[in-house]
C-alpha cells in the first residue's frame, strides 16, 4: 500500500466519524463532569446565576437588586443552609413557585437537553458538508486543468459580441 492511498484512507468518511465520534464524547464528559465539593456560597451563587429575576428583563437573580431576586437568593441561601435538597431540587421548586419563568439555563437533562446539543451538533454538521463541498469544488476545478489561451479569446470574443448585441438593442 502506497503513502498516498494511506492517506487517502485516512482522510476518509471512517476518520470523520471518529473525529464525531470524539467530540461528542469530549461535550458529554464537559457536561456531566462533578467540579467536586463547593462551598454553601459558591452553591447559592451558581444556583442565582442560573434564575431569571422575575421583575427585570434580562438580569438574573444574581446580578438583580430588585425586592424579589432578594427575596428569591433568601430562599436559595435557606434552601442550602437546609442541605437536604440539590442545587436542581432547589431550582425546580423556585421556578414551580415562580410557574417555571425563572429558568436562564436550560436542564441538562431530557428535551431541554436539546436546547445544547442541537445548535452545537447543527454547526458540526454545517462544518463538514463545507468542508466536503469545498473539496469535491476543488477537485472538479483541478480536473478542468488551467485555462489557456485560446479559452481567454473565446471568453473575450463572446463578451464583445454581446457588447455588440446590446448596443444593436439600444440598452
Amino acid at each position: 500500500m502506497s503513502a498516498r492511498s494511506v492517506n487517502r484512507s485516512l482522510k476518509g468518511w471512517p476518520a470523520w466519524i471518529v473525529l464525531v465520534l470524539a467530540v461528542v464524547g469530549l461535550l458529554a464528559f464537559g457536561a456531566t463532569r462533578d467540579t467536586g465539593p463547593r462551598t454553601p456560597d459558591e452553591r447559592i451563587e451558581s444556583i442565582a446565576k442560573r434564575l431569571a429575576c422575575p421583575v427585570c428583563n434580562g438580569e438574573s437573580v444574581y446580578e438583580s437588586r430588585n425586592p424579589a431576586s432578594n427575596q428569591i437568593r433568601a430562599a436559595i441561601k435557606q434552601a442550602v443552609a437546609d442541605g437536604d435538597q440539590t442545587d436542581d431540587e432547589i431550582i425546580a421548586e423556585i421556578a414551580v413557585a415562580y410557574q417555571g419563568e425563572e429558568l436562564l439555563v436550560p436542564t441538562a437533562s431530557g428535551v431541554e437537553a436539546l436546547a445544547w446539543a442541537l445548535p452545537a451538533t447543527a454547526f458540526a454538521i454545517a462544518v463538514v458538508g463545507l468542508t466536503v463541498a469545498f473539496r469535491r469544488w476543488r477537485a472538479a476545478s483541478a480536473a478542468l486543468g488551467r485555462a489557456t489561451d485560446d479559452d481567454y479569446e473565446l471568453v473575450a470574443s463572446a463578451m464583445a459580441q454581446r457588447s455588440d448585441d446590446d448596443l444593436d438593442r439600444g440598452e
